[in-house]
């Protein structure tokens, strides 16, 4: 299931923050709709996908500017996804934050390996979810 509502649906500007297109890639439906509530509320563009497999199929033509990664996902995990679009040069740079109930240092660690910069520990709140798009998109300007 794959998902897009514009940005411009949300008044970003009363929020102060710079309106991003963010990938959120999840199997729990739970988890995807959070993100994307809490996206909006942040007034950010948002692409849902499923799992590795079909957020790769879309993200050429979505572009995001962060992206947001389970770690455990059938087909293709997050390990995997974030290995991938590190390989791939229109990707490399683009932030990679993995969300996870597993908040081990191992875990961490394993991330990082993969090309991830952050974690982000599910259940997770609208503030932590935004702080992280503050830290990890893109500087206006």
């Amino acid at each position: 299931m794959i998902d897009t509502v514009p940005a411009s649906a949300f008044d970003a500007a009363a929020l102060n923050t710079t309106p991003l297109k963010v990938l959120v890639i999840d199997d729990s439906h739970t988890i995807r709709r959070s993100a994307e509530i809490f996206l909006h509320q942040g007034g950010h563009e948002v692409l849902l996908a499923e799992d590795g497999f079909d957020a790769l199929a879309l993200i050429d033509e979505f572009e995001p500017a962060l992206i947001f990664c389970d770690i455990l996902m059938p087909r293709l995990d997050g390990y995997q996804t974030c290995a991938l679009l590190r390989r791939n040069p229109r990707f490399a740079q683009v932030p990679v934050v993995m969300l996870t109930s597993k908040d081990g240092l191992f875990d961490r660690a394993r991330a990082r390996l993969a090309g991830a910069q952050d974690h982000l520990t599910k259940p997770f709140t609208k503030d932590q979810l935004l702080q992280a798009v503050a830290r990890h998109g893109p500087l206006p300007g």
